[in-house]
């Protein structure tokens, strides 16, 4: 064999791959984060008037069932480096915008 096919090249990632995944696995923090106060609303482990499903409006029902199971998976696939997960956390991302600033006098 000779020096030139004998030798292996391994590839390294560059630093902005190392930033670029660290700053996914923050925002997967994130959305673990609300995942979870999504899920605290669903169960009604804090007391107040939206803080419990059965006493919620139908329409907070829906979003926060919604964002209740899809942060969880966008967390999952950011951490993870997935090609799955930025897809899933723009699905939520675009949900709460279009809630917060499309339906302002429901979502407040």
């Amino acid at each position: 064999m000779s020096e030139v096919t004998s030798r292996r090249v391994v590839l390294q990632p560059s630093t902005s791959e190392i930033i670029f995944a660290w700053f996914q696995r923050v925002i997967a923090g994130y959305c673990l984060l609300f995942g979870i106060l999504y899920w605290i609303r669903l169960i009604g482990f804090y007391p107040g008037a939206l803080w419990r499903f059965d006493l919620m409006p139908v329409h907070w029902q829906v979003a926060a069932v919604m964002l209740a199971v899809f942060f969880p998976f966008a967390a999952a696939g950011l951490w993870m480096l997935a090609s799955w997960g930025p897809v899933i956390w723009f699905i939520c991302a675009a949900t709460e915008i279009v809630m917060y600033a499309g339906f302002p006098d429901l979502f407040g």
